[in-house]
């Protein structure tokens, strides 16, 4: 018995989806497990106590440690969830159900375009001007996981041609 071939796009696709589900769940998992490193970032991120201190920004900040932790955990919820969602979508690719796999790595990837982009580039960069900061700046790092992510999501949504619907 001979098996068809798979489509070269869906095996990328596939392995996009599953690496970024590694880099998330990784991430997640060392959040989780060494918990005080990036607690402090997100701390420092809010409060702007590295910022210029500029009086017309200043009053953005949040220097409530409960609200801060608040907003780490639920970061943390928001990657774990986010990398079940995209191994649930490799899983998919690797069963060849193709339009599940590709709904379900959609909405893993779209997670992580949402967390990191309007999250920590546009909430964290601007609202809390972490651009100022020489110490608590993760905007280059936001951006490789947003491109990580973006790039992984347009190989996801291309057509695969023939037989796509069949899980090629």
């Amino acid at each position: 018995m001979t098996t068809t071939p798979r489509n070269p796009l869906t095996i990328t696709a596939a392995l996009l989806t599953a690496s970024v589900a590694l880099y998330i769940a990784l991430v997640a998992f060392g959040n989780i497990t060494d918990f005080g490193t990036n607690q402090a970032f997100v701390q420092h991120v809010l409060a702007m106590d590295t910022t210029f201190k500029d009086d017309d920004l200043m009053w953005r900040a949040i220097t409530n440690k409960g609200l801060q932790n608040t907003a780490y955990v639920l970061i943390i919820v928001w990657e774990t969830l986010a990398a079940l969602v995209l191994i649930y979508g490799t899983w998919l690719w690797i069963r060849r159900d193709v339009a599940r796999a590709r709904s379900v790595s959609t909405y893993g990837l779209l997670m992580l375009l949402l967390l990191f982009g309007a999250g920590f580039i546009a909430i964290g960069g601007e609202w809390f001007s972490m651009w100022q900061s020489k110490t608590w700046n993760g905007l280059d790092a936001a951006l490789r996981v947003f491109v990580f992510a973006g790039v992984a999501l347009l190989v996801v949504q291309l057509p695969f041609g023939r037989g796509e619907s069949a899980g090629d």
